[in-house]
């Protein structure tokens, strides 16, 4: 026996409906609360409508089945026809942020292309970084073509030799002022970029970050904007060398590649300079912080935290769905099986799952909050909450990354052997949560970031200095901790927080 969902015509297993009649809160106002109000979640019914009922983003051949190249045709197939419809949408005037967090970091686009877009790091890196380090003649140079995927680009950081040593990387940039142009430079084979997705043959620019050198003077790291391929043969441009680096355990789709250079001469204007510049005499003028260069790393490390949210919800989605509909194991003799939610253990392994994703959702977005703040601020010149936004964003995305991945591993061993299957999505869920462990910022190396980041706040907090927000009980419980004196249990909701803040502080 099963019963309809009217608004899908789908038949529901009886346990499942069983198990959701029982539930003590009103569903809708949680998916409301979850979504952002009723406003939001009737707009994510509506778009995920939009791009899930259409017939070609339906793909003919599952995703496991296809060979290393044809995962990429697929991918970049199914990110057209995605990215068409949101012209259409443009249209429509419904073609908001969310539209694109959906369909690059939320749910949505996992459900469309399952195993990454190739087209991802273009609107989550490139883009941005042109929005965060190019001066307002750039963005009007650039913005355009690249909004409108006239151009397609990547971010090129990372280097097959240097990763998290961000200062040891060995491409170059040096200026030449008889032309006026930059000279990029790859000196060694571990001087070629690694791992931008979408520069193995999806992108014809890239955001590259090189040494800079002007008049014999080293200046640290900062970004060009470099043309890759011809704009109409898609050929690559004389000096660049560019390919893809292989099949990975997953993001099989995201079209990672190599790039080195052989003396790639670019225009001036091609460096961005919001915040630091080059002068046309090579004169280098300095940005008020070197923190700034960073911004793009530091947006990534944003989304990531809310990547995590929608991983580790979908995978404790699945987990408990099967767990109410997979019946094993009597408790007692001679009765029927239960549903394995009925056992302890298994409450055990997913209610914490359940918890964290939540918890993880609502971080996100007060990360997000304070990240769009302190963007405003340094836009106007203020850079007083920067340190703390990067040991905030630091911090977050090395713990929610981590939790995350474990977090599905479990899910997926409480479904026993169904959750080794390819089609219980577990695999592709765990190739993107333990990937994020190591890409913008290997985890222990950023935790000692915000391990310097807190040993510094602690030192402010002993001195008597003002603290930012997210520190400042550092600052309340100096004297106490100092002085060996705990505040008096509370159970309240305030009283709980005073003693998280306590033990942290400890």
């Amino acid at each position: 026996m099963t019963t309809s969902n009217k608004s899908t015509g789908m038949k529901i297993n009886p346990d499942l409906a069983h198990e959701r009649s029982k539930c003590s809160f009103v569903v809708e106002d949680f998916a409301e609360f979850w979504n952002g109000g009723k406003e939001k979640l009737e707009e994510k019914r509506w778009r995920e409508n939009f791009f899930l009922r259409d017939p070609e983003l339906k793909p003919e051949i599952p995703l496991e089945y296809l060979s290393h190249k044809e995962k990429f045709e697929e991918a970049t197939r199914m990110s057209t026809i995605g990215f068409r419809k949101v012209r259409e949408l443009r249209d429509l005037g419904k073609d908001g942020i969310d539209t694109y967090m959906a369909l690059l970091s939320g749910n949505l686009g996992s459900g469309i292309t399952p195993d990454g877009s190739p087209f991802a790091l273009h609107y989550i890196m490139f883009l941005p970084t042109l929005m965060g380090q190019a001066t307002p003649e750039q963005q009007a140079e650039w913005m355009g073509r690249a909004w409108s995927c006239n151009i397609i680009g990547t971010y090129a950081q990372t280097e097959l030799g240097h990763g998290t040593f961000i200062r040891g990387l060995e491409t170059t940039a040096t200026y030449d002022p008889k032309t006026e142009e930059f000279v990029l430079h790859s000196p060694t084979l571990t001087a070629y970029k690694w791992w931008p997705g979408g520069l193995a043959h999806t992108a014809n620019y890239a955001v590259v970050v090189a040494q800079l050198y002007t008049k014999g003077q080293h200046h640290g790291i900062f970004p060009f904007i470099v043309q890759l391929r011809d704009e109409e043969t898609h050929m690559p441009l004389p000096g660049i060398k560019v390919g893809e680096i292989g099949a990975k355990l997953g993001m099989n789709s995201v079209n990672n590649g190599f790039l080195g250079f052989d003396n790639v001469r670019i225009p001036r204007k091609n460096m961005l300079m919001k915040n630091a510049q080059v002068e046309k005499d090579g004169t280098f003028i300095k940005a008020p912080s070197s923190v700034l260069t960073y911004g793009t790393m530091m947006f990534v490390r944003v989304v990531i935290v809310r990547d995590m949210a929608n991983y580790l919800s979908k995978a404790a989605t699945i987990a408990v769905r099967y767990s109410a509909v997979r019946r094993q194991s009597p408790i007692n003799p001679g009765e029927p099986e239960p549903q394995i939610m009925d056992h302890v253990t298994q409450q055990l392994k997913l209610f914490p799952q359940i918890a964290k994703s939540i918890a993880f959702r609502m971080t996100a977005d007060y990360l997000w909050n304070m990240y769009n703040q302190v963007t405003t601020e340094l836009d106007k010149g203020d850079l007083d909450r920067l340190p703390e936004l990067h040991g905030m964003a630091c911090c977050l995305k090395a713990i929610t990354t981590s939790d995350a991945t474990a977090a599905v591993e479990i899910c997926r061993l409480a479904c026993g052997g169904h959750g080794y299957l390819s089609c219980s999505s577990f695999p592709l869920t765990y190739g993107f949560t333990t990937a994020a462990m190591t890409y913008e910022g290997e985890n222990t190396v950023l935790l000692l970031q915000t391990a310097r980041y807190l040993m510094k706040m602690w030192l402010a907090a002993s001195q008597g200095e003002t603290l930012p927000p997210t520190v400042a009980y550092l600052r309340r419980n100096f004297k106490s901790t100092m002085e060996a004196k705990r505040p008096k249990w509370d159970k309240s909701i305030p009283g709980i927080i005073n003693a998280f803040e306590t033990c942290a502080a400890g």
